[in-house]
């Protein structure tokens, strides 16, 4: 009988250590061998079977080899960005924390799961780019800012309407979701603004590593923006903190600053509920410019984008520390 074990060290140096179960299954020299394919993005798991099957064919007793892939299901870590409001700026913060985010090193995808108000193909600049399937599931469509995004915004035809029921709009979240995310660990998830089926759907199915909670300084905004925080907390999904958006606004001519929503809310709101503060957005012609012309303020050096940055390494932080418990 041939022995396998200078066969099992070549399949070791072929792949990294993904291999295991290599065996002969019969006299014939037809080889079996299972190749782990965790975490490898579709088009790299071909190329990799093909490497391994060309390194083990013509050794001594190798005639044929069988490769068996499997791949466990991984288990996503999923940041929640709600409102309990629409108009607070929720999916531009989404949006910049997840470029941000990348640029600290993590692997992050960006799914829109506003159903019915699906912003984030204009925000990053992938209008008309439809997701490709890999097998039954949907590839995440590509971007310049290195944060791979699903949206039914790029699904409908521009300008349709969704008019889909809660247990559709629930489907359509789980394939968002449930995508071929390759080797993105972590998914910044804006969810559309208040407490309705879609967030349940999330919060049920697919729970939340922690929360994100946008609100302009405003009182109004801070009631429903409490009524967001409630949902999580009673479903037992962590609030990481609360961000203040839309906070004051320099006139560009004379440079004079006003607050035009108030000054401070969230923040207290975060003291008096006893959360992080992760930080404040000014309200911007910049950041509003930038983001209509589909290019995330974070993703470069101008000013617009550090208190993104700002909040995205108190997320970061959040995010160990949580790996550490």
């Amino acid at each position: 009988m041939t022995d396998t074990a200078p066969l099992a060290s070549i399949a070791t140096d072929l792949t990294g250590g993904r291999t295991s179960g290599l065996r002969f299954l019969d006299d014939s020299g037809t080889l079996a061998i299972v190749l782990d394919v965790t975490g490898l993005a579709a088009e790299d798991r071909g190329p990799l079977e093909d490497k391994l099957r060309a390194g083990l064919l013509g050794k001594p007793g190798v005639h044929e080899v069988r490769v068996a892939m499997t791949a466990e299901k991984k288990a996503m870590t999923l940041i929640a960005v709600g409102s309990g409001k629409g108009g607070v700026g929720k999916s531009t913060l989404a949006a910049n924390l997840a470029v941000a985010l990348h640029r600290l090193g993590v692997k992050v995808g960006l799914v829109d799961a506003d159903i019915y108000g699906p912003s984030q193909p204009r925000l990053m600049d992938s209008e008309g780019v439809k997701p490709e399937a890999r097998g039954s599931k949907l590839a995440p469509v590509p971007n310049a800012y290195g944060v791979p995004m699903l949206s039914t915004g790029q699904i409908a035809a521009p300008g349709q309407a969704i008019a889909w029921r809660g247990p559709m709009a629930g489907k359509a979240l789980e394939q968002l979701v449930d995508a071929s995310w390759g080797d993105i660990d972590t998914l910044v998830v804006d969810l559309p603004p208040g407490t309705g089926d879609v967030q349940l759907t999330m919060i049920q199915k697919h729970k939340p590593a922690g929360a994100v909670i946008v609100s302009t300084p405003q009182d109004l905004a801070l009631m429903d923006a409490t009524r967001a925080i409630s949902l999580f907390e009673q479903a037992g999904v962590p609030i990481i903190g609360l961000v203040e958006n839309m906070a004051g606004y320099a006139c560009p001519h004379c440079g004079e600053l006003s607050d035009p929503f108030g000054n401070g809310g969230a923040e207290a709101a975060a003291k008096t509920m006893s959360l992080d503060f992760l930080g404040r957005v000014p309200l911007s012609i910049g950041v509003r410019l930038a983001s209509d012309g589909g290019v995330p303020p974070a993703a470069g050096t101008d000013p617009a984008g550090e208190p993104f940055h700002a909040i995205a390494a108190k997320v970061a932080d959040w995010l160990q520390a949580r790996k550490r418990k």
